[in-house]
């Protein structure tokens, strides 16, 4: 391909990325599927309409005061390292989420695709690949990081489909796509941490920074991502549970034919 051309299409896809991030639109569609989504699977469950108002502003509430807070801070440089920014988040969201039975029930109630198939949007970390195309980013973060995002988020929607056909198989494919998205971000974020220290300049790679809107990707879409495969494997588990549990009950369970004949 004509480097002149090739060098066109980088930049209308990164002036693509920059518009969808900047100004908050994909975050928006993020965000507002797991608000729309947690309120219709508290429909589903058999909590009191006063126990799943508070527990939708229970969530709802902290998420979007995370994202703005993060959104502000990010835009002015302010943000704190950015372990503080993913381990915080994460041991306190995960450690509040598990630990509520009403969080538990919603699990229990919806589909298990659900939470696999809203991860479709890390097709979007080609904005890595994009950036390293044009000599933003180094190969060594960027490649595998925009690689690993775009390869966990085509395949969620095929994992979706597998897991609905009721294939033997199918929690255990989607427990495998759930570590493949963890090892994806952990992979990135040290291969990140490490390129932009300076710890690599021996081999070449010269020390980058990300600025705004690219750094909301490890300071709030990683720990979100981390805390959505976290709950995604919590509700296989709990589903793998009940099966386990109703198989085991009707074993033991007494047939028509041998309870009349008693």
């Amino acid at each position: 391909m004509n480097t002149a051309i090739l060098n066109g299409l980088l930049n209308g896809l990164a002036d693509a990325f920059e518009f969808l991030n900047s100004y908050g639109v994909l975050r928006a569609l993020v965000e507002g599927a797991i608000v729309v989504g947690l309120w219709v699977g508290l429909q589903r469950t058999t909590l009191s309409g006063r126990a799943r108002v508070t527990t939708w502003l229970a969530i709802v509430v902290p998420l979007l005061a995370w994202l703005a807070v993060t959104w502000q801070l990010a835009r002015t440089g302010a943000l704190p390292p950015i372990p503080v920014d993913i381990i915080v988040p994460l041991a306190v969201g995960l450690f509040l989420l598990m630990r509520s039975q009403s969080v538990a029930a919603v699990l229990d109630a919806t589909p298990s695709t659900w939470l696999i198939g809203l991860q479709v949007y890390r097709v979007f970390g080609a904005v890595f690949l994009v950036q390293w195309g044009l000599g933003h980013l180094n190969g060594i973060f960027a490649v595998p990081a925009g690689v690993g995002d775009v390869l966990v988020g085509a395949l969620a929607l095929p994992v979706v489909f597998y897991l609905r056909s009721g294939a033997p198989s199918g929690r255990a494919v989607a427990i495998a796509w759930n570590l493949l998205g963890i090892f994806d971000f952990v992979m990135a974020i040290t291969l990140g941490a490490l390129s932009q220290s300076g710890l690599l300049r021996s081999f070449g790679v010269q020390p980058t920074a990300l600025g705004f809107p690219l750094v909301m990707i490890p300071a709030f879409v990683v720990p979100q991502g981390l805390i959505l495969h976290a709950l995604s494997l919590w509700q296989l588990r709990r589903a793998t549970r009940r099966v386990a549990t109703r198989a085991s009950t009707s074993m033991f369970k007494p047939s028509s034919a041998s309870a009349a004949a008693a």
